[in-house]
């Protein structure tokens, strides 16, 4: 179904926090909606583009004269091209005293907020918007039942808002806004070799991070991984999942384990074409644990919290797939990609209440399934609802 709106869980937080801070920064991927969800929700107020050369010239040139053309406050998208902006936008906030006066979007975490904290300290509430989550393409019909499609399709807007073949819409992606941020935040002359990295961080997905293999594999030094690894992770590309902290014995993994925002892009980057292909594809149980994480990751940080993911394994191999803390209670989260419940699957989940304790909390099991249920004091939760595992 295609869709000129689609209604985003972050409206509510953003209307929330506008009453309380006199700026709201909405940053994340390329594409993701940043500029469709701020004009929807701020109709009012001027937009301007600072990607536009003349409207970046003129906050360059006169930064001043260009924040008081907005009686009402504006929607400067792309702010972060712009950094001299910042310390004339904060002495306009602080002289007006309007709270949601200015709502700012831009693509590139590390300069937009290495802005904001300079300048805009305490007057700016940052939120981060990842591409659709299940629940909120099934609001408008758009979800499908079929698990490898929406899977193939991932949850970028363009492809659901657009007649377009997602697999062309993703090689346009990596080459026009994946590689053109990279080239923006770090000197990367060989294209082709950053190519093939993102390809193996898409094989590794679901898997600890080995810098070194990576290195090894791509021809590329240890800190270079690790800087290239950053930006993807400031460009909302991917993210990682750290091993959980507590010592319920001395023998934990300490690293963490390596997933992308968007399925869509991680099948494209594997070569995935067809439903029909990832329905074989020996990576399909991975890909689908990393469409859990990622749908868990959405609900936390499009209600404005920091996502409270971890996982668990220590060095005997004993695994558990996700747990997210609150209160220092632990529901723990088991992944499987079946349409079928099994008894084995919560053999893992009736060890891990044996090892924590007093820490567990709910035990859930996340499948490819359609019903909800409890089994074993289990909670059972279908792929599309996996967001109500944080509600």
């Amino acid at each position: 179904m295609k869709t000129a709106y689609v209604p985003r869980r972050m409206e509510g937080t953003i209307r929330k926090l506008s009453k309380g801070f006199p700026c709201i920064a909405v940053t994340g991927p390329r594409q993701s909606g940043k500029t469709t969800l701020v004009r929807h929700l701020f109709p009012e107020k001027r937009y301007v583009s600072l990607e536009d050369p003349d409207e970046r010239d003129f906050a360059e040139q006169d930064p001043r004269g260009f924040l008081l053309r907005f009686a009402s406050g504006a929607v400067l998208d792309e702010a972060q091209r712009v950094p001299a902006l910042f310390s004339y936008l904060q002495r306009v906030l602080d002289e007006r005293g309007k709270m949601g006066y200015f709502v700012l979007t831009g693509s590139q975490q590390f300069h937009l907020v290495e802005s904001i904290t300079q300048s805009l300290a305490g007057r700016v509430a940052l939120l981060h918007l990842a591409p659709f989550s299940f629940s909120e393409m099934e609001s408008v019909s758009c979800l499908g039942d079929d698990l490898d499609e929406v899977l193939l399709k991932g949850g970028y807007p363009p492809v659901h808002t657009r007649d377009v073949d997602p697999g062309a819409w993703f090689s346009n992606y990596v080459a026009t806004y994946v590689e053109r941020d990279v080239r923006a935040l770090l000197n990367v002359r060989d294209l082709a070799t950053f190519r093939r990295f993102l390809r193996l961080c898409a094989g590794r997905v679901g898997q600890l991070v080995n810098l070194s293999s990576l290195g090894t594999e791509c021809g590329i030094a240890h800190n270079t991984v690790k800087a290239w690894l950053s930006i993807l992770e400031a460009s909302f590309i991917l993210f990682l999942v750290s091993p959980y902290f507590r010592n319920f014995n001395k023998r934990l993994v300490r690293t963490p384990k390596l997933y992308f925002y968007d399925t869509g892009l991680l099948c494209a980057l594997l070569g995935i074409e067809k439903k029909e292909h990832l329905e074989l594809h020996p990576q399909r149980g991975s890909i689908f644990e990393n469409a859990v994480a990622a749908e868990l990751v959405k609900e936390r940080l499009h209600a404005g919290r920091e996502p409270n993911l971890f996982f668990w394994r220590d060095r005997s191999g004993f695994e558990i797939d996700f747990l997210t803390e609150k209160d220092n209670v632990l529901d723990a989260v088991e992944v499987k990609s079946g349409k079928t419940v099994l008894s084995e699957f919560f053999r893992g989940l009736h060890r891990w209440r044996e090892i924590a304790g007093a820490a567990a909390g709910k035990s859930c099991l996340v499948y490819g399934g359609d019903e909800s249920f409890v089994r074993e004091g289990h909670v059972i939760v279908p792929w599309r609802k996996v967001a109500s595992l944080l509600r």
